[in-house]
């Protein structure tokens, strides 16, 4: 006899997509507040020197400043871009087999909609953190915010979950179970 598995609950993700908006938003909000365009801070400079920084710069590119040549072609191909991957992220989220699945995806949602709100509305996303890597990789990472480390953080969960967790299978074979009423004999 083949039992369907119970769907797993999503709120959670929702719920993790709500925090990391939030935090994500209320970062941004700071930096762009307290901070001047291109203006840095050193973060721990007697302990790291000039290793880890804040500095405000507003992305109208993609990952590592990736863009077309016009931010306003870069605005607009990047605001679809994110709308789309958003409902693709929903819709792979109803599909989650695991936990760790649904972390991942609101995590990934958190993140992707929070540079999307800076698009919509600054047309450009807010990035603060850098972080020096020895030269041998490259000069100085990338500047990134909260959203683009939740969308790392997931990516890293996907792949782990890809590659050591277990599918749970689609149904679960179990038992007929038995009838009170015969006996030993009787089955």
């Amino acid at each position: 006899m083949n039992i369907p598995l119970t769907k797993l609950r999503t709120s959670p993700a929702y719920l993790i997509m709500l925090v990391v908006v939030i935090l994500d938003q209320l970062t941004k909000s700071l930096v762009r507040h307290y901070m001047d365009i291109y203006q840095s801070i050193p973060l721990l400079k007697n302990l790291f020197g000039n290793t880890f920084m804040l500095i405000h710069v507003n992305n109208t590119g993609a990952a590592f400043s990736i863009g077309f040549g016009s931010d306003l072609v870069n605005r607009i191909f990047f605001i679809c871009i994110s709308i789309i991957a958003v409902f693709f992220i929903v819709y792979l989220l109803r599909r989650s087999q695991h936990r760790i699945q649904i972390y991942a995806f609101g995590l990934v949602l958190g993140g992707a909609i929070g540079n999307l709100m800076d698009r919509v509305v600054y047309g450009g996303v807010t990035d603060f953190f850098s972080v020096d890597f020895p030269d041998f990789i490259m000069e100085r990472f990338p500047i990134f915010n909260i959203a683009d480390s939740t969308i790392f953080i997931a990516v890293c969960l996907l792949i782990f979950d890809a590659l050591f967790v277990k599918d749970a299978p689609e149904t679960i074979e179990a038992e007929p179970m038995a009838d009170p009423q015969l006996t030993k004999d009787e089955y």
